[in-house]
């Protein structure tokens, strides 16, 4: 399944994506769509996106019983995107049944990816927010084993998690890996962050990269500075 630098386009309408799009003459990253932009430009976005040659991460994090996943997933299947994901709090059953609704009809579907904790949460903030006493670490493991059983590809963890994930669920096993920085860089809301060449060391299989490439100077440099940092 490969490597990458996925680019979080957490932009708020299509012209302000496509205006970034635009800058890469040379490359057709792949990029992760989120909330913001699939709610405000609708289904739509995704299209338009993928026929510029881009593969689309799309990041709504689904969250509901599972006859209501499985049916959003068949709908999210159809719009030949490559990668979804939902919350793996929702229970092994609701990831089961999204699944099997994004089995299209000749077999094929996008990999489905489980969000284990976010990596804006912290080990206090799952205590007195949700009452979650067990350490994090443990937490995202147990999530990410949820996740293998139900026959998912991988998780969103922290790159800070992926190498222990890698243990405990097969290397096989996907790690999407928010909370990337460059090391002279700002680290926003993030709490469990790296670098690109730290997140390559801990065994991240893809790393979603956001502000520190849309929101540059130079946005293609800085997507080939991730580039070469994390895959070469």
């Amino acid at each position: 399944m490969g490597k990458d630098v996925i680019i979080a386009c957490d932009f708020a309408n299509k012209e302000e994506v496509f205006s970034f799009l635009d800058k890469f003459k040379d490359e057709k990253p792949y990029v992760k769509i989120g909330m913001e932009l699939f709610y405000g430009a609708g289904p739509d976005i995704v299209r338009e996106i993928k026929k510029r040659g881009h593969k689309i991460f799309l990041d709504l994090k689904l969250h509901d019983i599972p006859n209501t996943v499985k049916k959003a997933m068949k709908v999210l299947s159809s719009l030949d995107v490559d990668m979804c994901n939902l919350h793996a709090s929702g229970t092994v059953a609701m990831m089961e049944a999204a699944l099997e609704g994004l089995i299209r009809e000749d077999g094929t579907r996008p990999l489905l990816i489980a969000v284990t904790q976010l990596t804006s949460t912290s080990q206090e903030r799952m205590e007195s927010d949700l009452l979650i006493k067990e350490p994090l670490d443990k937490v995202v493991m147990h999530y990410a084993s949820c996740a293998k059983s139900a026959g998912l590809d991988g998780v969103v963890c922290s790159p800070l998690e992926a190498g222990k994930v890698h243990d405990v669920c097969g290397k096989g096993f996907l790690t999407v890996t928010p909370g990337v920085r460059f090391a002279d860089g700002d680290i926003g809301d993030q709490v469990r962050v790296t670098t690109p060449a730290k997140a390559k060391e801990l065994g991240s299989d893809y790393i979603v990269v956001g502000r520190p490439i849309t929101a540059s100077a130079d946005p293609v440099e800085s997507y080939r500075r991730c580039v070469k940092d994390f895959l070469e």
